[in-house]
């Protein structure tokens, strides 16, 4: 009886330590994805420099090329004010140093006093930098909506 209750507490309490399973690859780069998404919603300067590259850069949906300064100044004036910034369907692919995220990211917010709402497929790119992962290109594409010809 000794024995089953030791047995018992072992799983109970020590297992989940024992068998506790590292992160793949593929689940760091996706958290670190859900991460960014987080501070950009936040508008976390912190967030975004430890996240971001410094020579990143972003083809948005009207094919300008923005790059990490543009960030944090707008993560400093807090313009754009997220009120949603979610990744969905998310697929990474992992090769070495290197990953490729591709998914759908929802954004809804205000800019310039205007509210705004839109969905755009993204492709971010993502280098491990002095072992930890961060951001280095993306490139975003407007979805249309249901209303829109």
């Amino acid at each position: 009886m000794k024995g089953s209750v030791l047995l018992i507490l072992f799983f109970y309490v020590i297992g989940p330590f024992v068998f506790a399973q590292t992160p793949t690859p593929e689940d760091v780069v996706l958290q670190v994805e859900r991460d960014l998404a987080k501070a950009y919603q936040r508008s976390d300067v912190a967030g975004i420099t430890k996240g971001v590259m410094e020579d990143y850069t972003l083809t948005n949906s009207s094919g300008k090329v923005t790059t990490r300064t543009g960030d944090l100044e707008e993560a400093k004036k807090v313009d754009p004010k997220y009120e949603t910034f979610e990744n969905e369907d998310m697929k990474v692919r992992v090769h070495g140093d290197t990953a490729v995220v591709l998914g759908v990211t929802h954004v809804k917010g205000v800019s310039e006093g205007k509210p705004f709402e839109a969905r755009f497929k993204f492709t971010d790119t993502f280098v491990k930098d002095n072992g930890q992962w961060r951001l280095y290109a993306g490139h975003v594409t407007k979805v249309a909506s249901p209303t829109e010809p």
